[in-house]
């Protein structure tokens, strides 16, 4: 899984929502993955660790987990949005959540302006990249189908012999695209291809 690969453990998620029935809803789809431990904000306990918060605009000033990164479940504009690692719309569906947290726990930041874990990636406000080797009015980036799909299972943190045996390929083939997206995203390793893809919109699980 991503977060094994990039952090060695399995991640634990608070889940700070408004919605009490819907956090109950969002903890239960998160536990089916194998890296993430999701807990209800009423389940926390002192000495508990926690990697990465879940938390919509209710819920924001109640969750007070120095240097914890947080994931904002948005219905509206955001002001200060550094201060989240990533932001997404408050209907976002939870493999979206699940892979959120995965890249806030392994430092990255897909919010629009926010400094990101390498400069050259980072994306201004405006949704256009800069100069220093990213966006500059080149045409957007365009993967085939089958890259597309191979990238929604990356963001679900899925190795090369799950991508293989769900899309019915061979591992070498998967290994092929995971490489294609790679360069064509310009990215380090399926963390960076996924923070960067994310900015982008081009992750839709």
């Amino acid at each position: 899984m991503l977060a094994r690969n990039e952090l060695g453990h399995r991640l634990a998620i608070l889940i700070v929502l408004e919605d009490a029935r819907r956090a109950d809803r969002l903890a239960v789809s998160l536990s089916g993955s194998e890296d993430l431990i999701p807990m209800l904000a009423g389940e926390l306990h002192t000495d508990d660790a926690v990697d990465v918060a879940i938390v919509d605009e209710a819920a924001v000033g109640h969750v007070s987990l120095e240097g914890t990164p947080r994931v904002l479940l948005s219905s509206g504009p955001v002001e200060q949005r550094e201060r989240f690692a990533a932001i997404l719309p408050a209907g976002a569906e939870p493999a979206l959540i699940a892979a959120a947290a995965r890249l806030a726990a392994a430092g990255y930041h897909i919010v629009a302006g926010a400094a990101a874990r390498r400069q050259d990636i980072s994306v201004p406000a405006d949704g256009e990249r800069e100069q220093d080797g990213a966006y500059s009015g080149q045409p957007p980036l365009h993967l085939s189908p089958r890259e597309a799909e191979v990238l929604a299972l990356l963001a679900e943190g899925a190795p090369n012999k799950v991508i293989a045996r769900r899309l019915d390929i061979s591992v070498h083939t998967a290994k092929f695209h995971v490489a294609a997206i790679l360069t064509k995203l310009g990215a380090a390793n399926r963390t960076d291809a996924i923070a960067t893809a994310m900015r982008q919109g081009l992750v839709l699980v």
